[in-house]
């Protein structure tokens, strides 16, 4: 016979097990928050922008056959911003305390579908020096692709630039406590069914009619042990009153 699990029954459980979902509700609240804003290091962003156009000629007017040249060289433009001759340069001038691996990763390249401008972004954990960097490497891509490519039809489009009382990017402490009270929250659910489920003991007079299909005659309550003194007390004052009255 397959059991049937009312909304009453769910409730009822989590009603039981209510301090124990808030507690780890609660927890993962106060773990995120700290980590958000005492632990995690702020990281900034700064982007430029690179406009890829025509080479310089004397043809005054745009050509198609240009342009879809300069759409099919972006992707390679792409790569070459992050290759190591680019970078290393970028290191040597900015003078910077790390490898061509650690700026590659803070480094990031792409483009809108369709578009000749390429979006060059940099995270740091100083918002100026993120600024410097984005700006040194269009600076650097700009001068030494017409070395590589032999081609002249890179610009900068955009300078990177640091905002007044620029905000990070990451970490969001707002954010990331509301993943944690709705994760929290989840788990003291998931934790309480589980215990719920585990729990096979019969604690009512109902839980013990359901199981066995009979009805309840009878119950025997326990008697705690203060009852039990307090009881006793009694007797023995009505002891010692009983006494005392009679003699």
């Amino acid at each position: 016979m397959e059991e049937t699990i009312s909304l009453r029954e769910l409730m009822d459980t989590l009603k039981k097990r209510m301090q124990l979902i808030l507690l780890i509700t609660l927890t993962s609240i106060v773990v995120s928050g700290g980590l958000s804003f005492f632990l995690l290091t702020p990281v900034y962003q700064s982007s430029t922008q690179l406009l890829v156009n025509q080479s310089k000629s004397e043809q005054p007017t745009f050509s198609t056959n240009e342009i879809q040249t300069n759409l099919q060289l972006i992707n390679t433009y792409n790569v070459i911003i992050k290759s190591t001759a680019i970078l290393e340069k970028v290191v040597s001038e900015l003078d910077l305390n790390m490898t061509t691996s650690d700026l590659n990763g803070k480094i990031t390249v792409g483009s809108e579908n369709q578009s000749q401008v390429i979006n060059l972004s940099v995270q740091d954990t100083d918002p100026q020096r993120a600024a410097t960097i984005a700006n040194k490497t269009a600076a650097v891509f700009q001068e030494e692709i017409v070395k590589i490519m032999n081609v002249d039809n890179v610009s900068v489009l955009a300078k990177a630039e640091v905002g007044e009382n620029q905000s990070p990017i990451k970490p969001k402490p707002l954010l990331n406590i509301a993943i944690a009270m709705v994760v929290g929250l989840m788990a003291g659910v998931g934790l309480a069914f589980l215990l719920e489920f585990l729990d096979n003991t019969v604690k009512t007079e109902q839980e013990v009619e359901k199981l066995l299909g009979l009805p309840v005659l009878g119950s025997i309550t326990r008697i705690k042990d203060q009852e039990v003194k307090n009881n006793s007390r009694m007797e023995r004052k009505s002891r010692v009153r009983g006494e005392t009255i009679g003699s």
